[in-house]
Parts: C-alpha cells; sequence; structure tokens
C-alpha cells in the first residue's frame, strides 16, 4: 500500500474528485488531509465525502480554521447538496507531522497552494518528507521534447502556476529543503492537455468502480451538464503519479521564478523531477484500478 498524506483546497472540483478517488483506491492508505485555508465550511466539505466513503478515520488538518468562508466552489453543493461548517482535527502542519512521524515512506501530495507545508517546515525541522508530488510547476520548450509540447504553450519557457503562486515562499523552500528528499512535480504543460470529457465519462457507466469513483462519477454528471467541453483532470494527474510514476516521462530540472511565472531549466543530478509527457491512458488506469 502507498500511504499518502493530501494537502488540497476547494476553488476547483477536482480536488475533492481527487480524495474522493485517493480514499477508495485498491493501492492507496489515505493516511491525512490538509486543507488551505482551511475554513470550517471546507473542513464541513472534506469530512462529509469521507462519511460517505466509510474513511471518517482520516484526519483533517486546516492552515487557519478561522479563515472566512468564500474559498469554496459553488459546484459542490450542486453536486453533494449543503454541507455543515464542522471543526478541523488539528492544524495542518500538526496533522502533517504526526502522521510523518507516525508511518514510514508517506507520500505528501499536494493540489493547493503550500501553506501548510511551508509552516511543517518551518515548525517541524525534524520532519522528513520522503516523496513529495506537487500538481505545480511549468516546463517549458527548453525542458519539453518538441514532439510532447501542448500547443497553447509554444515557445513559453515560463508560465504562471496557481499552486505555486499561492505561495512562493513555502513553495521555494519545498523545492530547496534538504528535509525533501524526493520531489516530482506534475507541470501544467502536462495536466492541461488531460481532460475528463462525455466519452470518458460514458465509459465509466460501463465500468466496475471504486466507491470514490462513483462519485466522481455523479460530480461529473453534474458539472458536464454546465460544461460538456470537459474538465481538466490536474489533481487527479498528480494522484495517478503519487500511485506509479510510470504514466508520465520526467526530466531532471532546477526551477526559478521570474515576473510571477514559474519555468524549470534542464540540471543533472537535483532532486527534483518534473513531468514532461503523460500516457492517459495509463493514467486513467491506474486510477481506475479497483483491486
Amino acid at each position: 500500500m502507498i500511504r499518502i498524506a493530501y494537502d488540497m483546497e476547494t476553488s476547483d472540483p477536482d480536488d475533492v474528485m481527487t480524495m474522493c478517488i485517493l480514499a477508495t483506491h485498491p493501492r492507496v492508505d489515505l493516511v491525512a488531509v490538509t486543507v488551505t485555508p482551511g475554513s470550517f465550511e471546507q473542513v464541513g466539505i472534506i469530512k462529509h465525502v469521507l462519511r460517505l466513503l466509510f474513511r471518517d478515520d482520516v484526519p483533517v488538518g486546516s492552515f487557519r480554521p478561522e479563515s472566512k468562508p468564500g474559498a469554496v466552489s459553488g459546484f459542490h453543493d450542486k453536486w453533494l447538496g449543503r454541507t455543515e461548517p464542522e471543526e478541523p482535527d488539528g492544524l495542518g502542519h500538526e496533522i502533517l507531522a504526526s502522521t510523518l512521524k507516525k508511518y514510514e515512506g508517506v507520500v505528501v501530495l499536494t493540489g493547493a497552494p503550500l501553506k501548510n507545508l511551508g509552516v511543517l517546515l518551518d515548525l517541524h525541522p525534524d520532519i522528513v518528507v520522503p516523496r513529495w508530488v506537487a500538481q505545480g510547476g511549468f516546463a517549458g520548450d527548453s525542458v519539453v521534447p518538441e514532439e510532447h509540447r501542448l500547443a497553447k504553450f509554444a515557445g513559453r519557457e515560463t508560465c504562471p502556476t496557481f499552486n505555486f503562486n499561492g505561495d512562493p515562499k513555502s513553495a521555494f523552500a519545498m523545492l530547496s529543503s534538504t528535509q525533501v528528499l524526493r520531489r516530482v512535480l506534475v507541470s501544467k504543460n502536462v495536466c492541461h492537455g488531460v481532460t475528463y470529457g462525455p466519452l470518458i465519462h460514458s465509459e465509466m457507466f460501463s465500468r466496475k468502480l471504486t466507491r470514490g469513483w462513483e462519485l466522481v462519477r455523479s460530480g461529473m454528471d453534474v458539472y458536464l451538464r454546465g460544461r460538456p467541453e470537459g474538465k481538466m483532470f490536474h489533481d487527479p494527474m498528480a494522484a495517478a503519479v503519487a500511485i506509479d510514476e510510470s504514466v508520465c516521462s520526467f526530466r531532471e530540472v532546477e526551477v526559478y521564478r521570474e515576473k510571477g511565472e514559474w519555468g524549470s531549466r534542464l540540471s543533472s543530478g537535483t532532486r527534483t523531477s518534473i513531468s514532461v509527457s503523460v500516457d492517459i491512458n495509463s493514467a486513467f488506469s491506474v486510477l481506475l484500478e479497483t483491486n
């Protein structure tokens, strides 16, 4: 089993969907969830979903529980119905620290601004993150082979990425700290090539699904009624990599930031790998495993 601690947000529907997939995946033991900014409203949605999936044993941590409401996409109410605000089980950094101490080999998967992780490194200098898989970063033309470049990013070396720009200081801390033994970035240029659309959705009705995927399917029913073009599956692709890195190809890089945009330079011997291509069929096969 792969033990995963998942750091998420709720402004985009695919974070909660990723949690659904992880919570019931046969190869994953979801050992903790942390959320940014961490309002009671956000915690309520997360705990409600975990209960639906019979995973209310998973501790939920918050970066700042007293955060104002408003960090939740309205889609969640359409999908899940109204949920009540709830208290977290602790602060995000505390939940992460105790989880990393309790279990060996925990993969920290991030799909949000890295506020919880920044505090973890700052307040827990004895904690080691064995492997960090992040949805974030960007690989430009000098890193991505021509045959794998997306047309929308042609000619670019840098690009804004939401999760890293949400807290650049913490992002750089995670990218440079000796407490993080391995860094794997599932880049924007790869994620933007993966869409869950009507064709994939139709196939879901003839497949055996985990309880988590059944909940995702119900959510995508709602989503596709309003946006039939489909949903980019950013965080689920990062989850697929956390489970099986072979779904992507990677290059070793040094990550940098210029004028609010992120880029990467080829650099051998680093502890940071960034995705340059993805085998979409393999990624979905990994995510859809049932036994």
